[in-house]
């Protein structure tokens, strides 16, 4: 076994090989612009720390623009921002709207 040869998470796919279709032109750029981790919602806390601690303290709910991660609002408390970060799948969906609790 070489030294890179290190399994991955088993539902995630592997990020070391590029998926890449040879017959778009414009697939290597739209490789660039996934989230990190394919993570297309994220919640944090307001006052900082790590993210269980506090759990009924308010969270920033962020949205991967496709550059960056924006603002898209606020939850009361951690159960909310995890209910929104889970109710969209698919972050190429564009028309649904954030909804803020």
């Amino acid at each position: 076994m070489g030294k890179h040869s290190r399994p991955g998470p088993p539902n995630q796919p592997s990020r070391a090989v590029p998926r890449v279709d040879g017959g778009d032109p414009l697939a290597a750029y739209n490789k660039r612009r996934r989230p990190p981790l394919d993570q297309y919602r994220r919640h944090r806390p307001l006052h900082g720390g790590g993210g269980h601690l506090r759990p009924d303290e308010p969270r920033a709910l962020e949205e991967w623009s496709g550059f960056s991660y924006e603002p898209a609002g606020a939850a009361p408390d951690l159960a909310a921002a995890q209910r929104w970060v889970n109710e969209q799948v698919s972050g190429e969906c564009g028309d649904e709207s954030p909804s803020a609790a």
